[in-house]
């Protein structure tokens, strides 16, 4: 069983809510401490955080720090409604925010969540998965953003704003090493170049063992690592920012990051009925006799390499003009390039069913070029904004899946064990299923935002986007040469099946509704082994012309309490599976396609700065409704995307950070109900085949949509010398029990979950140096990121699995 839970929820919801109504109590007898004003690009031009009418979390870079914040997915410990997950390898990450986001193991399916970078869209979470470097500051925006973030922004905006280059030298060391063997080095430096250019320069390389153990097998095994979910990379950073006069700054930003890691091997939660053939086939055990999460023990015969490479260039110009009163003009124009090559064990054992090689043959390349135009201006009672945007991107993705050596085997000891006996087909090992896809995409865009001030206190918001998305796939199927579906007799026609029904075993099991049967078909006529897939071509284009839009209303009480309410209509484009689908055996569906996404969100919001301005608690209480939501779900054989009708997602934000009144003592949390929920309607085309059914979904909660979580992070600081200063953070996240996968199996069910972070450190006033201590997951909770049907391995369930404990220590030197 999993770890046992380290708090329960009414305890961490009590420290949260304590935390908030103490601080009102305490801070009017204290010292007068406020909370620095917050300014955020939430509407993409400067504000007060107030004065946002949208609800934001934003986590500002030294509390990143504090909290050892590198990507995307550590964020998850700071916000509330925000969960990060990775799948078959670390690139395959994906976003949810109030129980919303897209599975990202399917490159068809772009993201619920978007990735905005310094201003630059990235098509894919997992393109944003990496080292962050300095940062200024995050900004987590919940719900739709599609006016001016554009499509595919339905569910929130992760907005990260790296630090730009300084007037002033300055430079930073740090060296850290952890466990797991881990070590870690950076360095940065900043400073001007001339008169009017000033450069900053991020490096770093990271490296440790690997969290699982790996138990290779016998013999037949070609992997040599026995660890896995290692970690190894450097990345770059430069940038230079030119400003030849006070009206005009240039922004370059050019980034390298390589990535050399071996991910992801799977722990076994459920063992169906066909594992003892496999702990008999295999002198490794095949797989565990009795799952153990906690041992973090996996199975596999075969490497699980992989490697990222991620690079990019980007060039913002921010234009004050003379025209229409010293309106802005912003150009950002970007080139990304993103490649990862995998090897898998696909079976996730120590038989030799099926895998991958890191031979080229399964992986993906994203080729992204982008434009964006923007013009700003505001006068006493005006705030507006119009712009443009375009962009192109190119997507390759080959998916080569081969055989075995010991498929046959462990076919028809799993025939023979329903009473068929031996009856699968022969197979060479080799490559099997050979599949190419490439994927032209264009986006064409316009939009304005506008803010009226109709009095001193009210002010209304109005935009509104057009975009126009237009999209091309060409798909390449074949069989090669060591599937059953290439040379020698079709064992999937019509013949075929005839002599498999004879099998006496079949006939006395009952016919074609026999348990033999079944499985015959589902697997030995998997997509991989149907003979309608020689060399198939296709191609399949769609266009989409949608608008998108909101509306807000905001009043202000007074300079420190301010109401709004908020309507939006977002916009996630539709696309093409891109994995093999089929009407039946013999009959390829040669239209992949799936519709647009759309949500109709409703929020109303209040936003205050209390207590002398020493605590600011802002709420929100939301109404989000999905049409056509893209839900991707792994059947243990192939992804298939279905369009669910109705998604409704509704709840309470509660954001809040306090200055307390004792000198040094700061807290920032809050706490998130969303109950995300499928409509009562069945999707259509909803029988996954063997791997799991939709049954469940109509009027379930989502899978990995906690219905509570919250997170509370304190931080002190006080000198205690003359020359010396001291530090500490600890941070905590809690989510109430979810289910991790797609088809809402309770056998892949989370359990509630508190996560623990904790960083202490003392040094020079001056920040010249700084050792610090710290540890993550301090109480060492075993918990799943997702879970999913083995392959090929009825009713077994696999899951991957998030950090354990790490601990380590850090020094820092400042020049």
């Amino acid at each position: 069983m999993l770890k046992s839970r380290y708090l329960c929820s009414g305890s961490v919801m009590a420290v949260v809510l304590a935390s908030s109504l103490t601080s009102q109590a305490v801070a009017q007898e204290g010292s007068g401490r406020t909370i620095e004003e917050v300014v955020v690009t939430a509407q993409k031009r400067e504000q007060r955080l107030q004065d946002v009418p949208i609800m934001v979390t934003a986590v500002s870079g030294q509390l990143l720090q504090d909290t050892g914040v590198r990507d995307i997915k550590d964020l998850t410990i700071l916000t509330p409604g925000l969960l990060v997950t990775s799948t078959s390898n670390e690139s395959v990450t994906t976003a949810r925010i109030r129980g919303v986001g897209t599975v990202g193991d399917n490159p068809g399916l772009e993201s619920s969540v978007g990735v905005v970078i310094d201003g630059v869209y990235r098509p894919r979470n997992g393109v944003g998965f990496g080292d962050l470097g300095e940062l200024e500051r995050i900004e987590v925006l919940k719900g739709p953003q599609g006016t001016l973030f554009g499509k595919n922004t339905s569910a929130g905006v992760i907005s990260i704003i790296s630090k730009a280059p300084e007037r002033e030298f300055g430079a930073e060391s740090e060296a850290t090493i952890s466990n797991y063997e881990g070590v870690g080095f950076s360095q940065s430096v900043t400073g001007p170049l001339g008169d009017t250019l000033a450069g900053r320069l991020y490096v770093a390389a990271r490296k440790r063992d690997g969290f699982q153990d790996v138990v290779t097998g016998g013999p037949l095994a070609t992997r040599g690592e026995t660890d896995d979910g290692n970690q190894n990379y450097y990345s770059a950073r430069g940038q230079l920012l030119w400003e030849p006069n006070e009206d005009i700054n240039v922004r370059l930003i050019a980034d390298y990051t390589k990535r050399d890691e071996d991910c992801c091997t799977a722990v076994q939660l459920v063992n169906g009925p066909f594992s003892p053939i496999l702990r008999a086939l295999s002198p490794g055990a095949g797989i565990i006799a009795t799952p153990d999460p906690d041992s973090r023990l996996t199975f596999s015969n075969r490497s699980t390499a992989q490697e990222i490479e991620d690079k990019g260039l980007s060039v913002q110009v921010d234009w004050e003009t003379p025209w229409l009163g010293g309106a802005t003009l912003t150009s950002i124009t970007a080139a990304r390039t993103w490649e990862t090559v995998n090897a898998q064990d696909s079976d996730f054992t120590t038989v030799d069913i099926l895998y991958r090689d890191l031979d080229g043959s399964f992986g993906r390349e994203f080729k992204q070029f982008s434009q964006e135009f923007r013009l700003a201006g505001q006068t006493e009672t005006l705030s507006w904004l119009v712009g443009g945007f375009y962009a192109k991107e190119e997507l390759t993705s080959n998916e080569t899946l081969n055989v075995g050596t010991q498929l046959r085997s462990y076919l028809n000891g799993i025939f023979s064990a329903v009473g068929a006996g031996p009856i699968a087909p022969s197979y060479i090992p080799g490559p099997f299923q050979g599949d190419s896809y490439s994927q032209e995409s264009e986006t064409f865009a316009a939009f304005s935002n506008v803010s009226l001030r109709v009095t001193d206190k009210l002010e209304l918001t109005g935009g509104i986007r057009y975009t126009l998305e237009q999209k091309e796939l060409d798909a390449h199927y074949r069989n090669l040469t060591g599937g059953a579906g290439a040379g020698g007799p079709d064992p999937c026609s019509p013949a075929a099946l005839a002599g498999v029904l004879a099998n006496p075993g079949v006939i006395a099991g009952g016919g074609t509704s026999s348990t033999a049967f079944r499985l015959y078909v589902g697997y030995v006529c998997s997509a991989g082994g149907d003979r309608a897939f020689n060399n198939v071509d296709t191609f399949q284009d769609k266009e989409e012309k949608e608008f998108s839009g909101t509306a807000k209303l905001a009043y202000h009480f007074s300079d420190d309490i301010m109401a709004y309410g908020s309507y939006a209509r977002g916009y996630k484009a539709g696309g093409f599976n891109l994995d093999r689908s089929r009407f039946g055996i013999g009959s390829i569906n040669p239209d992949t396609s799936f519709p647009a996404e759309f949500v109709d969100s409703y929020e109303l919001g209040l936003k205050t700065r209390l207590l002398n301005q020493s605590l600011t608690f802002n709420t929100a209480a939301f109404y989000q409704k999905y049409t056509d939501f893209q839900l991707n779900t792994f059947t243990g054989i192939a992804f298939v995307v279905l369009s669910v009708p109705e998604v409704i997602s509704q709840g309470v934000d509660v954001d809040f950070s306090w200055a307390a009144p004792i000198e040094g003592l700061s807290f920032q949390g809050g706490v998130s109900y969303a109950l995300t929920q499928y409509g009562s309607d069945q999707p259509p085309g909803a029988a996954f085949g063997p791997g799991g059914s939709s049954f469940r979904l109509p009027g379930a909660r989502l899978s990995l949509a906690p219905l509570w979580s919250a997170s509370l992070s304190g931080a002190y600081e006080r000198e205690i010398s003359d020359s010396l200063m001291f530090r500490a953070n600890a941070t905590a996240k809690y989510t109430s029990s979810y289910n991790t996968g797609s088809d809402l199996n309770p056998l892949k069910m989370q359990p509630e979950l508190t996560l623990l972070n904790a960083r202490v450190g003392i040094g020079a006033q001056n920040e010249s140096w700084t050792v610090e201590l710290f540890g993550n997951n301090l109480t060492d909770e075993t918990y799943l990121q997702v879970a999913f049907d083995g392959t090929f391995q009825f009713n077994t369930i696999n899951a991957f699995l998030g950090a354990p404990r790490t601990y380590g220590a850090t020094l820092r030197f400042r020049y």
